[in-house]
C-alpha cells in the first residue's frame, strides 16, 4: 500500500540590524526587534495559524488516518515564544491528537555539520532537548537544516542515536533509482533516508498558484491519481516543504487550504494512507545503499550548497565565524550562545549570494550581497572580540585541542561520578527500607510475645487445683 509522508518545516529568520563599524566594540545588540515582531506575527496570522487550524480539523475529521510531520528549529522557536505563543499552543494540540511527529534539526538552522562536528551534535542536541521540553518526546528522525547531507552526516546522525534522516531526492544522486524508496546511509547502515519527491513537493510548494504552469489549476483528486499510478512497488511518497508555502508563497487566496483539506479523502479513495517519518524507518526495510560523497540539499537547480558558500565572501564569512566555534564551546556563556545561534543560521550566508534563483530572494534591509556581508562581517567583528576577550587570539590550538580534551575528561568524569551517587543513592534506600521493614517485624514480634505469656499462666493456674487435690 502507497503511503505518504507529508512534512513541514518552520523556521524565522532573525533580522539583523543596520551595524556600522563604528559600532565594533560599543553595541553588543545586533538584532532587529521591531522587524522581527512584526514578520513572525504577520506569517503566524496569514499562514502559521490557518494552516494548522486546517490540519487539526482534517485530524478531526479522519482521526488516526491523517498524520504529518513538523520540525522547528531553535531560533524560529524562540521567535515565537515571545511573539506568537498562539501558534506554538496549536502545535502542542496538534501533538496530544498522537497523530503529528516532531524531527529534530540544528537549533541555528546553521551550516555546522559542514564544519565542525562537535558544534554540530551540540546544535541538534540543542534543539532535540527542546522539542521533548514542549512536546513530550524526543525526536528520533532527524532533519539538517534545508535537507543538507552528505554519507558523513549520515554517520554523524547515527552516532547520535537517530533511526532516519530526510534529504532530498535529488536526479544526480539517484540516477536511475526512485525517491518512493527507503535507503540507507552506507557509512551507517541502520540509518534510513527518506528523499523528497521534487516535483510533488515543488507542485504544491512553488507551482500552485503561478497560472502559467502546465499543471494549473492543480487539483486534490488530479494530485493524488498521479501519486496511485505510480509502480506498485514504488510505495513512499514524501512530500516535504516549508508551512510558509500555505499562506505565504501560495496565498491563502489561491485556495490552497481546500486543496490541502481535500487530500486526505481523495487519497483514502485510491488506497493511499498517511504516515509518520518514525513509522516508515520502522516498518519499512532500505533497499539498499544511497551514496552521497558530495553535499545535497534542497535549494535551488544545483541541489548543493552554492547558495550559501558559492562565492568568496560568503566563504570569508563563514570561516570566520567557525575560526572561533570552539571557543564558544568552551566559553559556554548564555550571551554568547544565544548570538552565536542567531549567528549562524543560513539566511545570513543566504543573503550574500550572488547566484539567479528561480526563487525570489527577499534581502531585507541589504541592497546588495555585498552589502549584506559588509554588515554580517562588522557585527560578526564585534562578536568576535568578546569570544577573544574569554579566550584571548594568543591560545593556539593544540592549546585549545589540549583544554577541549580536559574539559571533556572532567565531563566525562563528573558523569561516571553523578552516576555512581544515583547507584549510591539508590543502595541507601534500599538499605533504610530494609531496615524500616525489620524494625516493624521486630516491633510486631515484640508486642506478641506478653500475650503468649498471659495464656501461659492462665493455663497453669487452671490446673493447678487439680494438681493439689
Amino acid at each position: 500500500m502507497k503511503t505518504i509522508c507529508l512534512y513541514f518545516e518552520i523556521h524565522q529568520i532573525i533580522h539583523l540590524k543596520r551595524y556600522r563599524f563604528f559600532d565594533i566594540g560599543t553595541d553588543h545588540y545586533y538584532y532587529d526587534d521591531f522587524e522581527n515582531e512584526r514578520s513572525i506575527s504577520d506569517i503566524a496570522e496569514r499562514s502559521y495559524m490557518p494552516a494548522l487550524n486546517a490540519f487539526q480539523e482534517m485530524i478531526r475529521d479522519n482521526g488516526k488516518y491523517f498524520k504529518l510531520a513538523f520540525s522547528i528549529s531553535g531560533v524560529g522557536l524562540e521567535q515565537l515564544e515571545m511573539h506568537a505563543p498562539q501558534v506554538i499552543t496549536k502545535l502542542q494540540e496538534l501533538n496530544d491528537t498522537g497523530c503529528v511527529e516532531f524531527l529534530a534539526e540544528p537549533y541555528s538552522h546553521g551550516l555546522s555539520s559542514l564544519v565542525n562536528e562537535e558544534t554540530f551534535a551540540d546544535d541538534v542536541k540543542k534543539q532535540a532537548a527542546k522539542m521533548q521540553e514542549y512536546f513530550g518526546k524526543k525526536p528520533t528522525v532527524l532533519r539538517n537544516s534545508s535537507l543538507i547531507y552528505t554519507d558523513s552526516i549520515g554517520a554523524q546522525a547515527a552516532a547520535m542515536g537517530f533511526k532516519g534522516m530526510l534529504t532530498e531526492g535529488a536526479k544526480h544522486v539517484l540516477g536511475w533509482k526512485s525517491p518512493h524508496y527507503v535507503y540507507n546511509c552506507p557509512m551507517a547502515p541502520n540509518l534510513k533516508l527518506l528523499l523528497r519527491d521534487i516535483e510533488l513537493s515543488d507542485d504544491v510548494s512553488l507551482r500552485f498558484n503561478n497560472s502559467e504552469w502546465d499543471g494549473y489549476p492543480l487539483f486534490a483528486d488530479n494530485y493524488m491519481d498521479r501519486i496511485a499510478s505510480l509502480p506498485e512497488n514504488e510505495q513512499i511518497i514524501n512530500i516535504f516543504m516549508e508551512l510558509s508555502a500555505i499562506g505565504i508563497a501560495q496565498p491563502l487566496s489561491s485556495n490552497i487550504l481546500e486543496f490541502i483539506k481535500a487530500l486526505p479523502a481523495c487519497a483514502k479513495a485510491r488506497g493511499i494512507n498517511f504516515s509518520t517519518p518514525t513509522e516508515i524507518c520502522l516498518k519499512m526495510n532500505s533497499v539498499g545503499d544511497l551514496d552521497v560523497p558530495d553535499t545535497l540539499s534542497w535549494v535551488d537547480e544545483e541541489r548543493d550548497v552554492s547558495c550559501w558558500l558559492g562565492n568568496p565572501m560568503q566563504r570569508e564569512a563563514f570561516n570566520k565565524l567557525y575560526s572561533v566555534a570552539d571557543r564558544v564551546r568552551i566559553a559556554n556563556d548564555p550571551r554568547i550562545n544565544q548570538d552565536w545561534d542567531y549567528l549562524q543560521a543560513s539566511n545570513n550566508f543566504r543573503f550574500m549570494t550572488t547566484k539567479p534563483s528561480n526563487v525570489g530572494l527577499d534581502r531585507g534591509i541589504y541592497s546588495s550581497p555585498f552589502d549584506a556581508f559588509t554588515n554580517y562581517m562588522n557585527i560578526l567583528g564585534d562578536f568576535m572580540n568578546r569570544v577573544n576577550t574569554l579566550y584571548p587570539e594568543e591560545i593556539d590550538n593544540e592549546e585549545l585541542n589540549s583544554l577541549l580534551t580536559t574539559i571533556k575528561n572532567q565531563g566525562d568524569e563528573i558523569e561516571m561520578k553523578d552516576k555512581e551517587i544515583v547507584r549510591l543513592k539508590a543502595k541507601v534506600e534500599k538499605m533504610q527500607a530494609a531496615e524500616e521493614k525489620l524494625k516493624v517485624k521486630m516491633e510486631k514480634a515484640k508486642s506478641a510475645k506478653p500475650a503468649a505469656k498471659r495464656t501461659s499462666t492462665k493455663r497453669v493456674a487452671s490446673k493447678t487445683p487439680d494438681t493439689e487435690k
